[in-house]
């Protein structure tokens, strides 16, 4: 079908709007016509003309930068160089039915692979009965022999997931990858929500859109699950490796939306195998580390002896039962994108279940067979390293030049466990303002959703960090890369009321930190200079 261009006479600033043919358009449908469920947004829109959409859009830029939310873009010219991060005002909408087959799928993915790498670390049954070539997880990096026999407190390793979906051209989700490690992105999720609720009030609270501010108090919550035996009022902490880390905002905003200490490896240290942090009135035993840094930096006696970022002897604690960490070191091979080829079948293996999620046909170019296909249709394919993340060392076949293309034949070729490759997917669009052009274009989206797993609970956010690759055609989404987010409104079921007072009813917080106040309230995070007597 020709694409469709539509023309309005109310409003310029979706004037020209092409719903491209070949890609599922989220807010419009092959005719042209707006989805049902985005009808109402999208006629509050319209009422805005091209100066006064401009205007609101540089007020939602300005909520961003009161808040402090910046970000890197390392492929730029311009290299580490911190800019707002880019906030598009038309919200992506997902209707209550859909959302909960999709919070269904990712709790059922996030439970299997919580008991594969309890099997890895302890009987390794998945291996003995080659569902899971041993191979591919003993030649992993991120796999650690300093977890074998290793059981948390809890029985939880993966207590934060995120998990990357893309919505195909056939209509369904689909998984891109798995995020076990240290998954980022919860902060841009909250704040997005602020910025809309600060810019376009009037229309969201016409809207049963479900909360997402419960999050940090979920998180919260499955710390406190997962404390050591015996502790009533566990101290739980958020590590971060400091300042200077491109996550830091993040790790800043939850300790303060948790009303936790935020703390580095300087203010911890061990003493018996137990874990405490300096305050001013003494040492202060820790129960529960939400740690923010990798596994090789996190215990200079156990992993790298160099690392200044860690805490000597935590690991040891660790392994006594006497301090949790979230999440369980060594979860990295769970999550590499050679390993994830295999989620089906552990799913199957585990829960005796069929995966409710698909995952995308991946090629693994350490095989014969998948090697000599991907070497022969490199142009059809994406080629991405197993154990990168931010959308870096990705070859996306049908951009590429044939020198590109000739390149990454021989890097494969000479790393073959390092690569593996799939078909390239169909992202779906969403309407996106384009600062420049002054008008909304059709622009790929990914979705992160957050699942928690404690002792006896779990939680899936109903909203999650929608994605948006702002150059035309790109299908790289991530803001490393120059993406930016949207606000997503997970829609309640009919009849389900909604708190609109709730964030307002909510006392302000503040902690300060290097200089700096930082404060939470109902309108976010503002920081400002500490003031002196």
């Amino acid at each position: 079908m020709d694409a469709v261009v539509r023309q309005n006479h109310i409003s310029d600033i979706f004037k020209d709007y092409h719903t491209p043919p070949h890609f599922i358009d989220e807010v419009f449908q092959k005719s042209g016509e707006v989805h049902p469920y985005y009808e109402a947004v999208y006629r509050r829109f319209l009422e805005f003309s091209k100066d006064e959409f401009k205007e609101l859009n540089e007020h939602a830029k300005m909520s961003f930068f009161n808040q402090g939310i910046t970000f890197s873009v390392y492929s730029d010219e311009a290299k580490g160089v911190e800019r707002i991060f880019p906030f598009d005002l038309f919200p992506r909408i997902i209707p209550a039915a859909e959302w909960a087959r999709l919070e269904e799928g990712v709790i059922q993915r996030c439970q299997a692979m919580n008991l594969f790498i309890e099997d890895i670390y302890g009987d390794q049954h998945i291996l003995r009965d080659k569902v899971v070539p041993s191979e591919l997880i003993f030649s992993s990096k991120s796999y650690l022999k300093a977890m074998l026999g290793m059981k948390p407190i809890g029985g939880i390793y993966n207590h934060i997931s995120g998990t990357d979906l893309i919505k195909h051209s056939d209509g369904n989700y689909y998984v891109l990858e798995d995020n076990l490690r240290c998954p980022s992105g919860i902060s841009y999720v909250l704040s997005n929500r602020v910025a809309m609720k600060r810019t376009l009030f009037q229309m969201f609270r016409q809207f049963n859109v479900n909360t997402v501010h419960e999050y940090p108090q979920e998180l919260l919550a499955t710390m406190q699950s997962v404390a050591p035996n015996g502790i009533d009022a566990p101290t739980c902490v958020v590590l971060t490796p400091g300042v200077y880390n491109s996550a830091y905002f993040e790790h800043a905003f939850l300790a303060l939306t948790m009303g936790v200490p935020l703390v580095e490896g300087r203010d911890l240290y061990v003493e018996k195998n137990f874990v405490y942090m300096k305050t001013i009135n003494g040492p202060k035993r820790v129960d529960v580390v939400y740690r923010r840094l990798d596994d090789e930096f996190l215990d200079p006696m156990t992993f790298r002896p160099d690392s200044m970022l860690g805490v000597p002897g935590i690991m040891a604690a660790y392994k006594k039962g006497n301090v949790n960490l979230l999440n369980a070191p060594g979860t990295g091979f769970a999550d590499d994108k050679a390993v994830y080829s295999y989620v089906p079948d552990i799913i199957r293996y585990y829960l005796q279940q069929e995966p409710i999620l698909n995952n995308v046909h991946t090629y693994r170019c350490e095989k014969d067979d998948d090697l000599q296909y991907v070497l022969e249709n490199m142009e059809k394919l994406v080629v991405k390293p197993v154990d990168e993340s931010g959308g870096y060392g990705i070859l996306i076949g049908s951009k590429a030049s044939k020198e590109q293309i000739n390149e990454f034949k021989q890097l494969v070729t000479q790393n073959r466990r390092k690569y593996i490759a799939q078909p390239i997917m169909d992202l779906s669009v969403h309407a996106t303002f384009i600062e420049g052009a002054d008008q909304f274009e059709p622009r790929h989206v990914d979705l992160r959703t957050f699942t928690l797993l404690g002792k006896d609970r779990q939680f899936v956010l109903k909203g999650g960090l929608s994605r948006v690759a702002l150059k035309k055609d790109s299908l790289i989404v991530n803001s490393s890369q120059g993406g930016g987010s949207k606000d997503t409104w997970v829609m309640m079921e009919e009849g389900s009321a909604m708190n609109m007072s709730q964030n307002q009813q909510e006392g302000k917080q503040a902690m300060s930190m290097n200089g700096k106040t930082m404060s939470m309230g109902p309108d976010g995070m503002t920081m400002g200079s500490m003031k002196t007597e």
